[in-house]
């Protein structure tokens, strides 16, 4: 492995100061404690372990009980999730890190034993999506959702607030909203799955609406510079699609730039799969968007460097190398090759597959 250079280099993210050009990707790893949805004590070992990534981003947090679409995935909406984050946070600082938390809401890619009272899960049209969700440990058919009321959508964007000033009181540098992937935002901006007749549907600016009023109300927030979104123009994940994606994301991303977000996080391409899933101009984005611009999906250290050198991103987001990988940086340093990941350890369980990966130097020291 040749050694990555811009990469390494030290970035300047909004008021922070990172070490380097790498993110660790939002990862699911489906290990928090019910009832509570409480983060358990192994995520602090395990975010402590990344400390060195320039930006840590946190597994997806939904921001109400009705915004969770899987078993054991943490929450940000009540006392005791803020105190299990905290203790997450303040292991990261202790180790020179930086950590963002993932704001989610799932709509319609969900199933009724998760929602309050066992109701549907909300989307903006009651149109149910061909996938499958992680419930009581197995894969299940989501469930039939039913159309938010107009008078309803307020309340979303109250609950994304709530969860920005829970993650700032839990002591993390910033948030990134979840807009990507086939969920509630991405849901509303995608006329696949957005069937409206009010003022949340039909042409391109009413279906971006919803997205655009909760980066503008957790912006207020955070702040401009400590907030970032994530977006998904082509994925087909959890069956999405729009029928003109380009025009749609040009807008979305202008009024992204007018709210001087601190970054946009894209995933180029189909979510952990192929990169030309569908044809799409990122330039495009780049050129829209004034602040950072993090590429994601599928990339190795080869193509990072091509990226980052041709000026096309500022920050590189990785997943699965971050699972097997906690030193990655150290790694990358090194020009060390990496631990192979373990997908049956992906989501769900304990420790095995998720804080006990060998670090280069504890490889070293056993040989």
């Amino acid at each position: 492995m040749s050694q990555p250079t811009k990469l390494l280099e030290p970035y300047k993210l909004g008021a922070l100061t990172l070490p380097n050009r790498v993110a660790m990707a939002p990862l699911t790893r489906n290990r928090a404690v019910p009832p509570g949805m409480v983060p358990s004590p192994l995520a602090v070992d395990y975010y402590g372990q990344r400390a060195s990534a320039g930006l840590l981003i946190t597994e997806a947090s939904q921001v109400s009980q009705q915004g969770q679409g899987y078993q054991d995935t943490p929450g940000i909406y009540s006392k005791e999730q803020v105190e299990a984050w905290r203790k997450v946070t303040d292991r990261v600082h202790e180790r020179g890190g930086h950590i963002f938390i993932q704001l989610w809401h799932v709509g319609r890619i969900s199933h009724t034993s998760l929602q309050p009272n066992g109701g549907a899960p909300v989307a903006p049209s009651a149109i149910r999506a061909k996938t499958k969700t992680f419930v009581n440990g197995t894969f299940a058919d989501v469930s039939e959702p039913r159309a938010l009321e107009l008078s309803e959508i307020p309340g979303i964007i109250e609950d994304f607030k709530r969860g920005t000033a829970n993650a700032l009181a839990a002591g993390f540098d910033g948030v990134e909203i979840h807009g990507a992937n086939g969920y509630l935002l991405d849901q509303f901006a995608r006329d696949s799955s957005n069937r409206r007749t009010d003022a949340y549907g039909g042409g391109i600016e009413n279906r971006a609406q919803l997205m655009l009023e909760v980066s503008k109300a957790v912006a207020k927030e955070a702040g401009a510079d400590r907030t970032g979104i994530r977006i998904s123009p082509v994925t087909p994940a959890n069956d999405v699609s729009d029928s003109n994606p380009q025009p749609l994301f040009d807008y979305i991303v202008d009024q992204l730039n007018a709210l001087q977000l601190t970054y946009i996080h894209v995933i180029e391409g189909a979510t952990g799969g192929p990169r030309d899933v569908a044809p799409f101009d990122y330039a495009s984005l780049r050129k829209r968007f004034k602040q950072t611009y993090v590429a994601n999906n599928g990339y190795d250290f080869a193509l990072a460097e091509k990226v980052l050198e041709a000026g096309a991103a500022d920050m590189i987001a990785f997943g699965k190398p971050f699972i097997s990988n906690p030193d990655l940086v150290e790694r990358l340093k090194a020009g060390a090759p990496l631990n192979e990941w373990d997908k049956a350890t992906f989501y769900g369980g304990g420790a095995k597959g998720y804080t006990d990966y060998p670090t280069l130097k504890a490889t070293e020291a056993a040989e």
